[in-house]
């Protein structure tokens, strides 16, 4: 069992997933967004590489436009 926080909630998995799993299954796919994995950025190209470990942290923020 994966545990992680993600934006202060604790979510768990199953087993290990990668960040590009993480954020499809979250309906993120294909929006603007920007995700910290303790505390360091992740680039969107390292999205499938980077798997989530059992107390990872994450933070996603999602890009809205507008004025």
């Amino acid at each position: 069992m994966i545990s992680v926080s993600i934006n202060g909630a604790a979510r768990n998995f199953p087993q290990a997933v990668s960040v590009a799993e993480l954020v499809q299954d979250m309906g993120l796919g294909g929006k603007r967004i920007a995700l910290e994995r303790n505390g360091e950025i992740v680039p969107r190209g390292q999205f499938a590489q980077q798997m989530l470990a059992d107390g990872d942290k994450l933070e996603i923020v999602v890009a809205v436009g507008g004025g």
